[in-house]
């Protein structure tokens, strides 16, 4: 029976233990390390000493994750008590810290971003920011600029208008991310003032009229 200080996983109940025994070893022996050290996990580009990124292992720390959360708001399971509010929230945090270290993906990114805003958390939505800018590619962070929250979108928009203007004109040829490219040129090219910004959009309002006058 696996235990979170005194407390046992299946006092959190059935979902967030289900998730724990479903992890695999590799995975848990991540949260449990974090769990017993006295210093939080760095956010890296690789973890578990040098080892290459493992998306499984993201991806179970993503359920994990959520498990967590969904129990602290669940209200049809048993009360738990202070103690085990405690723990879990200690969990919660834990896991959420390890999987920053680990999250390669934009859907990842949104996990994280979503559960700071919500708690008003700033200085680690400015942490989370700079780490997907620096971490994900340009097409994961132009998943992210559609995502269905604002305050992430406009994080990611932010993000992009930050990114090399060549970036954003490769991106113009992607059918999927080609508005959101645009819109961050637009960006850069009114509120920083990138004068190939300007000439990139000046060309793409031509070719826009000249369709027009096409049809």
């Amino acid at each position: 029976m696996q235990k979170t200080s005194g407390i046992t996983i299946q006092e959190f109940g059935g979902r967030v233990a289900s998730v724990w025994q479903g992890l695999r070893p590799s995975t848990r022996s991540l949260v449990e390390r974090a769990l017993t050290s006295a210093s939080p996990v760095a956010p890296t580009m690789t973890t578990r000493g040098g080892a290459p990124y493992d998306a499984r292992s993201e991806w179970e720390l993503s359920r994990l994750l959520a498990a967590l959360d969904g129990r602290a708001k669940e209200t049809g399971e048993r009360v738990l008590s202070t103690e085990e509010v405690s723990e879990l929230t200690r969990m919660a945090e834990t896991c959420a810290r390890v999987l920053h270290a680990e999250a390669r993906s934009a859907e990842v990114f949104a996990q994280l971003l979503e559960r700071a805003l919500v708690v008003r958390d700033y200085a680690r939505v400015d942490v989370l920011a700079d780490t997907f800018a620096a971490r994900l590619p340009p097409g994961e962070v132009c998943e992210l600029a559609r995502h269905p929250n604002p305050s992430v979108r406009a994080l990611a928009h932010e993000a992009l208008a930050q990114s090399p203007t060549g970036v954003l004109v490769e991106l113009l040829g992607d059918p999927v991310d080609a508005d959101v490219a645009r819109d961050a040129l637009e960006l850069q090219a009114d509120d920083y003032g990138s004068e190939e910004a300007r000439w990139v959009v000046s060309a793409l309002e031509r070719a826009d009229a000249s369709e027009e006058d096409e049809l």
